[in-house]
């Protein structure tokens, strides 16, 4: 279990928690924050787009630390199949520098105070 690294007073630190729910699996971990029993921490391949499209909600969006990625695990590039380097060529080509799966500093804030106003109706 990887703890949540969160940036306070400019400097990111690691906090260690005890979840109620664990998964590697990232949809079920996005269905179960949609589905408000849990808080997550999900990645922008995961959270942008519910968030620009206001199912989902950020919180301690002023603690976000740029240290989550996306990465790629693989074989030996040694007698790689073709199809693993194309894929990865590819996943680098639509992921790398996209703003569909980052929300900025500006556009994460608003969505979060969006978000409580719409709470304090209810």
């Amino acid at each position: 279990m990887l703890p949540w690294r969160l940036k306070v007073g400019g400097e990111v630190i690691s906090h260690d928690l005890s979840p109620t729910l664990s998964t590697n699996d990232a949809q079920l971990e996005t269905e179960a924050v949609l589905s408000g029993h849990v808080i997550g921490l999900l990645s922008g391949l995961s959270a942008a787009p519910l968030i620009r499209a206001g199912r989902l909600v950020p919180l301690l969006a002023n603690h976000v630390s740029d240290h989550m990625s996306v990465h790629i695990y693989y074989g030996s590039r040694t007698a790689q199949p073709s199809r693993v380097r194309a894929f990865i060529d590819l996943a680098v080509e639509r992921l790398a520098g996209s703003s569909d799966y980052v929300l900025d500093a500006k556009e994460l804030a608003l969505a979060e105070a969006n978000g409580r106003r719409k709470m304090r109706r209810l």
